[in-house]
């Protein structure tokens, strides 16, 4: 089994998340996607009231400093209400410098990308922020303009959160931020390869248009590695069916349940890529985003 995998979108596996109080569960979920070959490990935590988000971040503090995880990333509380697909949107918030800072602060130094909805009130001055002191901000969960997206970039703004999912549709006449995304030659784009939130035809398009800036991430909830049934993302319901997790309260998609071996395998299987490729996005430009 090829080794050696960078993953910097994932939030737990083997029946746990990383948003758990119990350090032993963490472990569980790390151990889990080492042992299907991932050995650069990005722990993500999804929308939450600010003081547990604080927790949840202070306890992920020893597996960082241990070397058991290379950073955390938050993708929420400040994405779209109308693209928050399994984030709580009673929860969601502007981004407010101060706060961002402080949750920073709790971080530690930890805190390696935090995703924003660039539409937002207040986002261009945080990704700007961001930016200027080394954290990667990444664009996601947003149903930005194509001109809202273009100024996000602009301040700073290097990845898009799984590309495709979370974001409008391609339009022909009415540009939207996928629009943008699709023509900055700067931009790293995440993509869950797991056959059910990218199709094949608009992953052989991403390959065409930026096969040296596709990072291969898992998205992983806590049903990676583990059985169907019933799970949580955060507070809400999620039903795992067939390998796919969906949300109970609406059937939106709820992460999924990949690891990178399969989604390394996939990539080669399905769309013949060369090994240069296939290693580039499953082990090192995930590291150059985040500057791991």
């Amino acid at each position: 089994m090829t080794t050696g995998f960078t993953d910097i979108h994932c939030h737990g596996g083997g029946g746990y998340s990383f948003s758990d109080s119990n350090p032993e569960h963490i472990q569980i979920a790390i151990d889990t996607h080492k042992s299907h070959g991932t050995t650069t490990q990005i722990a993500s935590l999804v929308t939450e009231p600010l003081e547990a988000l604080k927790q949840q971040i202070k306890n992920l503090i020893p597996f960082v400093e241990s070397g058991a995880l290379a950073g955390i990333h938050l993708e929420g509380p400040y994405l779209s209400h109308a693209k928050c697909g399994a984030h709580d949107p009673a929860l969601l918030r502007v981004p407010k410098l101060d706060e961002i800072k402080e949750l920073l602060e709790v971080g530690s130094g930890h805190i390696k990308m935090l995703t924003i909805a660039p539409e937002l009130p207040g986002a261009l001055e945080t990704i700007s922020y961001l930016h200027s002191i080394g954290v990667t901000a990444a664009v996601g969960h947003s149903d930005a303009t194509f001109d809202e997206a273009v100024a996000g970039i602009k301040a700073g703004a290097t990845v898009v959160t799984h590309m495709f999912n979370g974001l409008p549709a391609l339009d022909h006449r009415e540009a939207t931020i996928t629009n943008a995304l699709l023509v900055n030659p700067d931009i790293y784009f995440e993509i869950i390869l797991d056959g059910t939130h990218v199709n094949k035809s608009a992953m052989d398009l991403m390959l065409k248009l930026a096969a040296d800036r596709i990072i291969l991430v898992t998205d992983a909830m806590s049903a990676a590695g583990g059985k169907d049934g019933r799970y949580k993302i955060g507070d809400l319901d999620v039903n795992v069916s067939g390998g796919v997790a969906t949300l109970v309260s609406n059937g939106s998609l709820a992460g999924s349940t990949l690891t990178m071996d399969s989604a390394h395998d996939r990539l080669v299987r399905e769309h013949g890529v060369s090994d240069a490729i296939a290693n580039s996005t499953t082990t090192e430009l995930g590291k150059k985003a985040l500057r791991l």
